[in-house]
């Protein structure tokens, strides 16, 4: 190897400051000039990432420390993307655990965690943001000594090493009251305790793609960490795909990560993260070996999905009138494949009928900013309510089952325990935390999560925090009711008017302002009763009616309610579709004729 190397993961729950920790690592490790304007969080390059606060793609960056080049690979902490870790892990040596001085060991920590030490990977635990009012970093790491016992980890790995940091103000300490004013303790803690990549220097290569990218003049680029020998460019090598299958193919070029960016180099040593081009039809998990000696590797394993959901061309009135530039079925379909591809949780039902397209994920969360994405790019479409996967055996119906965590202020106990029992969860746990605050656990559906997000923390005021992990299948446990307010659906289509606004909103809740364009069928607002209604939403005022016009100017019109994407996609029912543009979302009936949806409503109420 021409220069010692270290590969590390970093791993962590959901805010727990990974990200940030990872910025100071670069700025200390001199990646950037000191007039360089960086952004924050500059491995979260993606829109939707920086939007959103979370890491939602894995990346790789490189740092020197003292000779020893240090390969970062940044992981989710979100379970939905827990697909992404599993990858990860199998690219790395050791992996940067790293857990609020606040909140301790969470749910994706346990979950990340697991499969760190199910990899024999080392484990190195920096307890972050010390500085943070509240901290307990002594009792952030008694938690997590706690966390190694319980999930089982040999002797050894319990005396892992730990650091006390904050990634924000950019020190790492030996004890939490130390006076190191730097990351240095970190870096030698990563050169010293982290192994050298456990590889074979000479041999015949061998790789196993674990990293998927894309250039628009060489195609797919895609590779992982370089397992036995060396790759250059014009070697022949094999690619063993999912079936078993061999494809020959020349090596076209070779690169491997030099700070933030990919860099062509001649060879590709054992042990480096490469990656490589030559060969496009290639997924995660396949394995890349030299022609002479093929040695197929083990598919990487991943949690399975849980829910799917039907995306269909957008066949509303209103279709291509807001900026769309992809609308056909074929166009969608071609797009989702092309995610599965570089998704290891994502998967496309081939046995749909042609006029749908369904997919399988990890989590609702996943499957928003994947359609997020889409529309960002100029996407259109109808999407259906997602649903669950069930499966059955001699006990009957089985569903997934999640294991949540929440931590909130005492005050919004009652409403939570509520709401969690509406949707069929099971308490395992409580206690409370001191300074006002309780932490549940329960064993909740996966189809009892769906919405609750985004219902959790208008309840806690946005203080709630919490985090969910994949439990396993167990006997259905009765239905969920989706809401208890029904749609109040566009008669004709038009222009919502004020006059016909100010007496539609007694109904209900509208979704809409004055002056947006509707259709027939489109839901416009939300019910007061558990009831659709059709309603004359463009109406407009007759001549004859002689109302003053100052009685219309001061007449207050309630506000309406905005959806975001989550939001959206768990208050629909299943008769009803979520329609997609890059700049607006609509819901609407599946069936927009009024007279054919009453007669399809009738004969689904009528026993066969």
């Amino acid at each position: 190897m021409s220069q010692p190397i270290r590969n590390i993961g970093i791993i962590a729950h959901v805010d727990h400051g990974k990200t940030t920790l990872v910025d100071a690592i670069f700025k200390q490790a001199g990646m950037f000039r000191e007039n360089e304007s960086v952004a924050d969080r500059v491995m979260d390059s993606n829109d939707l990432e920086r939007e959103r606060g979370i890491t939602i793609l894995s990346k790789v960056a490189s740092v020197s420390y003292q000779g020893v080049k240090i390969n970062i690979v940044d992981t989710p902490g979100h379970a939905d993307f827990g697909g992404e870790v599993e990858r990860v892990l199998s690219m790395v040596d050791g992996v940067l655990l790293v857990v609020d001085a606040c909140e301790g060991p969470m749910p994706q920590t346990r979950f990340v965690l697991k499969k760190a030490l199910d990899n024999g990977l080392k484990v190195l635990v920096v307890v972050n943001k010390i500085d943070r009012d509240g901290a307990r970093p002594l009792e952030a790491y008694d938690k997590t000594i706690d966390l190694f016992i319980d999930l089982g980890a040999e002797e050894e790995d319990l005396e892992f090493p730990v650091l006390y940091a904050s990634g924000v103000n950019g020190f790492a300490r030996i004890k939490p009251d130390g006076d190191e004013q730097d990351l240095r303790v970190l870096f030698e803690a990563i050169v010293n305790e982290i192994p050298s990549p456990r590889v074979e220097q000479d041999g015949p290569m061998k790789l196993q793609i674990n990293n998927l990218d894309h250039s628009e003049y060489l195609g797919r680029i895609f590779g992982g960490k370089l397992l036995r020998g060396r790759v250059r460019v014009g070697d022949r090598l094999v690619q063993v795909n999912e079936e078993g299958k061999q494809i020959g193919f020349n090596v076209t070029k070779v690169w491997n990560y030099q700070s933030l960016k990919l860099t062509e180099i001649e060879v590709g040593e054992a042990g480096e993260i490469v990656m490589l081009s030559g060969i496009d039809e290639v997924l995660i998990g396949d394995t890349i070996c030299d022609q002479g000696f093929v040695e197929p590797m083990p598919r990487i394993e991943v949690e399975p999905s849980t829910l799917t959901m039907n995306f269909y061309a957008n066949t509303s009135p209103l279709s291509g009138k807001d900026g769309g530039k992809f609308l056909t079925i074929h166009k969608i379909r071609e797009r989702l494949e092309k995610e599965e591809k570089v998704s290891v949780s994502l998967k496309i039902d081939r046995n749909a009928p042609a006029d749908t397209v369904t997919v399988a994920a990890r989590g609702e969360m996943q499957l928003s900013v994947l359609i997020e994405t889409m529309r960002r790019e100029g996407y259109e479409m109808a999407i259906a309510r997602p649903q669950v996967i069930y499966k059955e055996n001699e006990l009957g119906t089985l569903e997934p089952i999640e294991q949540a965590t929440l931590e909130y202020d005492d005050e919004a106990m009652g409403d939570i325990m509520e709401e969690l029992s509406r949707r069929k969860a099971e308490i395992l746990n409580m206690e409370t935390l001191g300074n006002g605050r309780s932490r549940v656990i329960v064993s909740v559906p996966t189809r009892g999560l769906i919405g609750f997000r985004s219902i959790y923390l208008t309840m806690t005021r946005g203080t709630g925090i919490m985090g969910t992990i994949f439990e396993g299948y167990e006997k259905f446990r009765g239905n969920v009711v989706s809401r208890a307010s029904g749609s109040l659906i566009a008669k004709d289509p038009g222009k919502i008017t004020r006059y016909a606004y100010e007496d539609i909103q007694e109904r209900g809740q509208m979704f809409f302002p004055v002056g947006t364009d509707v259709y027939g069928g489109m839901i416009v607002g939300q019910n007061a009763r558990d009831e659709d209604m059709v309603v004359n939403i463009t109406k407009t005022k007759a001549a004859t009616n002689m109302r003053s016009a100052t009685s219309d100017a001061t007449t207050v019109l309630d506000s309406h309610k905005e959806f975001s994407l989550e939001q959206a996609l768990a208050w629909l029912r299943d008769d009803e579709l979520l329609e997609v543009t890059p700049k607006l979302i609509r819901f609407r009936k599946k069936i927009l004729d009024h007279s054919d949806r009453r007669v399809s409503e009738r004969r689904a109420s009528t026993p066969s």
